[in-house]
């Protein structure tokens, strides 16, 4: 048995999903977390905890809210020398055999500090891991949020990046890119195409111009993400629910969301076609709804094109979307669970 210390983003909900999902794979190792925000609230059903404030994002009406991310984060600059030292303590009475960090601050730090190989489990990183051909316009987008990636999160040893697209890795660097991580409750259910149209959408700046956008859907629609219940029309809101969502997503026709990995990459494991809406502000979520659109797998607006009018354009193109995305494997777990055992014993990924 392998002792094994995990730091996990605590922004959302994907980083801690993520982090279950390989424990989950690992019972004869022992696990202790290190997270924040709401990151523990989700690990301490099944491992213990420590909650240590880190570096996190806020968002607001479908935009990353500038101010907000920076009073959230403030007192964690303020006090990271403290909160870097609380990290090595962790370190040293827990003794772990294996450090792993999905996205957070301290943890790579404190492994750089005194030597100790560390493996980031991350998305995130395929930003700087790869050069992307982007618009013009995104560009200044795009620097601003590299550099932030590499000043503020690039301090572990290996890199294993998962990710729908897989661009080629830039020369030199110790990143494997492989296809997404999938839970189980996802794995358990056969997809097939229904009539009815997915929507998961939780940051929204202008409420009654989407809800005439997804009106406009001459389909049964079910809208997840809106603090909403009953029916509307030809909507069917619902509260959050794991099992009824990936119901509900496995036999859908295609999928309305934001630019969030892992939504987008459970839609394209079952196939769906995908139109994306990301957040404002939000380069991350950009570039993996640009790739949906570039590699085939659907469509991207942004700005003001939340319009009625591009839905017979998207419907025309559901087969062709539909194909593509069926030619292609998005399920990497076999490969990222035995690259992740492979750093358990060799403190390396197996290039």
């Amino acid at each position: 048995m392998a002792k094994i210390l995990y730091a996990v983003h605590g922004t959302a909900h994907g980083h801690a999903i993520r982090a279950l999902t390989i424990a989950r794979r690992f019972p004869e190792h022992e696990f202790l977390f290190v997270s924040h925000e709401a990151g523990p609230a989700i690990l301490q059903k099944e491992y213990p905890v420590v909650d240590v404030p880190s570096l996190g994002t806020v968002f607001t009406r479908h935009r990353v809210d500038t101010l907000a991310t920076l009073k959230l984060n403030f007192p964690v600059w303020w006090d990271r020398k403290a909160l870097l030292r609380r990290v090595l303590d962790l370190m040293e009475d827990f003794q772990p055999d294996a450090v792993i960090s999905d996205y957070e601050y301290f943890l790579p730090r404190a492994c750089r500090q005194i030597g100790v190989p560390c493996l980031s489990v991350d998305h995130q990183h395929v930003i700087t891991a790869s050069r992307h051909p982007l618009p013009w316009g995104e560009y200044p987008s795009y620097l601003a949020t590299s550099l932030a990636v590499r000043l503020l999160f690039s301090r572990a040893t290996d890199y294993l990046v998962i990710s729908f697209f897989q661009p080629p890795v830039k020369p030199g660097l110790r990143v494997k890119i492989l296809p997404p991580l999938l839970r189980d409750t996802v794995l358990a259910r056969e997809p097939r195409d229904g009539d009815h149209v997915l929507v998961y959408q939780s940051y929204i700046t202008d409420f009654r111009k989407f809800l005439a956008f997804v009106e406009a859907l001459e389909r049964p629609v079910i809208v997840y993400g809106v603090k909403k219940e009953g029916r509307e029309g030809n909507l069917l809101f619902k509260k959050k629910s794991e099992e009824g969502f990936l119901d509900d997503l496995a036999t859908c026709a295609y999928v309305v969301c934001g630019g969030g990995h892992s939504m987008i990459s459970e839609a394209l494991y079952y196939g769906k076609p995908v139109i994306s809406f990301p957040i404002k502000g939000a380069f991350e979520q950009f570039l993996n709804a640009f790739y949906i659109d570039r590699l085939g797998y659907g469509r991207y607006f942004t700005g003001p094109s939340l319009e009625p009018k591009i839905i017979p354009e998207f419907e025309s193109r559901l087969e062709e979307f539909r194909h593509r995305i069926r030619n292609t494997n998005f399920c990497g777990n076999a490969e990222i669970f035995r690259q992740v055992e492979y750093f358990f014993q060799h403190q390396r990924l197996d290039y």
